[in-house]
């Protein structure tokens, strides 16, 4: 796994510029002249490399799902993923309606424990299209567990 910084759950959107969105998270994550491995030892480590160096608002489903998938960013991610969620509760990645959801809700509980306001966000989420997503198949058992 890609580890990009000592604390992955400290959430300090809220102190960043307007204009977060339009950049990547090398520049967020302030990891300098952060390169791509030459040889990363598989095609996932290599996609989420390159992510690193994208900007978030260029971000795709899959990428988001992907990204959050492997617990990079978070901070950053998460809230982007809840505004996408809230326009569509299924949105879908490249593998199944309500990919990104799935992915999200296997985020780990300490970081919705340090990020309370995202927490309650995607709990109301949650609450309001509990039937849309039981119906879809995508299991709430571990989020509903660390509420």
């Amino acid at each position: 796994m890609i580890s990009l910084s000592s604390n992955p759950y400290r959430m300090n959107t809220m102190k960043l510029e307007n204009n977060w969105k339009f950049k990547s998270l090398v520049h967020l994550q302030k990891l300098g002249n952060y390169a791509p491995s030459k040889n990363p030892p598989t095609t996932l480590v290599a996609k989420c490399e390159e992510l690193l160096l994208k900007p978030l608002d260029e971000y795709s489903i899959e990428n988001l799902r992907m990204m959050i998938g492997q617990q990079i960013g978070l901070e950053f991610l998460i809230p982007l993923a809840i505004e996408k969620l809230q326009e569509d509760i299924l949105a879908e990645g490249d593998f199944y309606p309500g990919d990104l959801l799935s992915s999200v809700l296997r985020v780990s509980s300490n970081f919705w424990r340090q990020n309370q306001p995202l927490n309650e966000q995607l709990s109301n989420l949650v609450r309001n299209h509990k039937e849309t997503i039981l119906e879809e198949g995508i299991s709430l058992e571990l989020f509903e567990s660390d509420l």
